[in-house]
C-alpha cells in the first residue's frame, strides 16, 4: 500500500510517497481503508520535529481519518468489516490504509461524507473541549475567536452559536471573514486593517468578551487579553503564528481573568467518557444543521506537502483533506 513517509525532520517538501508492506491489525486494533484524512496544524509541526511528541523516524504523518473497516484484530467486537468509521490515529493517516484502536472508533453518522467525517474529530473535539468544557461559555455571553476562518477557529464559531453565545470573528482578510459570517459569526474584525483593541471595545460596548479563543498566539494575544471582560476566560489553543507570546501577569490580576490551557489530545486520553459525550453532542448538532464543516481543498497523497504548506501559510479556510483515491 502507498503511504507518505517522513525520513528526516524538515519542511513538508521532504516528504515522499512510498510503497509499504501490507498492514495487519493486532489484538484490539482494526485495519482501515482510508477514505479521507484531515490535515491539521500539528501535522505541520510533527514533520518539522517541533511538536510536543516526536515519533521515531521514519513514520507516516496524519492524525485523523475516516475509513472503512477492512480487517479486525483479535477480540474486536464493536465494529464489523465494511463499517464506516472515524478514527483518531495520531500517526499513519496519510496512506491508503491505517491501523486504529478499536475502542477509539466513532461510527460515521449516516449521510455524512467521508471528507467531512475525517475533518470532524480534532477540530470540533478541540473546540468543544475549549469552548464548552474549559471556557464554560454560556448562552448570552460573548466570545471572541482569533484566527476564526481556520479549521479549529471556524468550529469554535459554530459551537459558540450552538450554545447561544454572541460570536465575534477576527481574521486576516475580508475573504476569510465572509466565510466566518456564513458560519454564523455576529461581528467581524479584520485585524490586518483594523486596530484589534479598538474594534473589540466597539463590538462589546467597552465590556470586553467573556471568552477569548486563541489558536494564533504571536502579537495578537496581548492586545486581545487586555480587552477581555472582568472574570473572562482566555483559551490557549495553539500558536499558528509561530510565536509563543508572554503575558504580563498583572493583566489577569487586574481583570480577575483566567488563562486556560486547552490540550484536547490529553483530555481525550485521560477522560475518554467525557470526550465520548462531547462527540455525541457534536454529532447531534451536526444532524440538526448547527455545524457545517467546510472542506476548502482536497489533495492526493502525492500533494501532501502542498496541503501542509496551505496550513503553514495560513492561506486555508475551514478544513483541508487528503483523499488517497484522488489521481496525482
Amino acid at each position: 500500500m502507498k503511504a507518505v513517509r517522513c525520513h528526516a525532520w524538515g519542511p513538508p517538501e521532504s516528504l515522499v510517497v512510498e510503497e509499504l508492506p501490507a498492514l495487519h491489525p493486532q489484538a484490539g486494533e482494526v485495519l482501515l481503508d482510508v477514505d479521507a484524512a484531515s490535515v491539521n496544524y500539528p501535522d505541520v509541526l510533527i514533520v518539522q520535529g517541533k511538536y510536543q511528541m516526536k515519533p521515531d523516524l521514519p513514520f507516516t504523518p496524519g492524525t485523523e481519518i475516516a475509513g472503512t473497516v477492512r480487517a479486525l484484530g483479535e477480540g474486536v467486537t464493536n465494529v464489523k468489516i465494511g463499517d464506516r468509521v472515524i478514527a483518531f490515529v495520531g500517526l499513519g493517516g496519510f496512506a491508503e490504509q491505517a491501523i486504529a484502536k478499536a475502542k477509539l472508533l466513532i461510527p460515521t453518522p449516516p449521510g455524512v461524507d467521508p471528507e467531512v467525517a475525517a475533518s470532524f474529530t480534532m477540530a470540533y473535539g478541540t473546540s468543544h473541549h475549549a469552548v464548552v468544557d474549559r471556557g464554560q461559555l454560556k448562552a448570552g455571553e460573548t466570545m471572541l475567536v482569533l484566527g476564526a476562518a481556520g479549521g479549529v477557529g471556524l468550529a469554535a464559531v459554530e459551537i459558540g452559536k450552538a450554545v447561544g453565545a454572541r460570536v465575534i470573528a477576527a481574521a486576516s482578510s475580508d475573504e476569510k471573514l465572509a466565510v466566518c459570517k456564513a458560519h454564523g459569526a455576529d461581528v467581524l474584525i479584520n485585524y490586518t486593517t483594523q486596530d484589534l483593541r479598538a474594534a473589540i471595545k466597539e463590538a462589546t460596548d467597552g465590556k470586553g468578551p467573556d471568552v477569548i479563543y486563541d489558536p494564533v498566539g504571536g502579537g495578537y494575544t496581548e492586545p486581545a487579553f487586555r480587552s477581555i471582560a472582568r472574570r473572562g476566560r482566555y483559551l490557549v489553543i495553539g500558536f499558528a503564528n509561530g510565536e509563543i507570546p508572554k503575558i504580563p501577569l498583572n493583566l489577569p490580576l487586574l481583570k480577575e481573568a483566567a488563562i486556560v490551557g486547552v490540550f484536547w489530545g490529553e483530555f481525550a486520553r485521560h477522560e475518554p467518557k467525557k470526550n465520548a459525550a462531547a462527540m455525541l453532542e457534536l454529532i447531534g448538532w451536526m444532524r440538526e444543521g448547527k455545524l457545517k464543516p467546510l472542506i476548502s481543498a482536497r489533495y492526493p497523497l502525492s500533494q501532501v506537502p502542498q496541503a501542509l504548506n496551505a496550513l503553514a501559510s495560513r492561506s486555508a479556510t475551514g478544513k483541508v483533506v487528503v483523499v488517497p483515491t484522488l489521481p496525482d
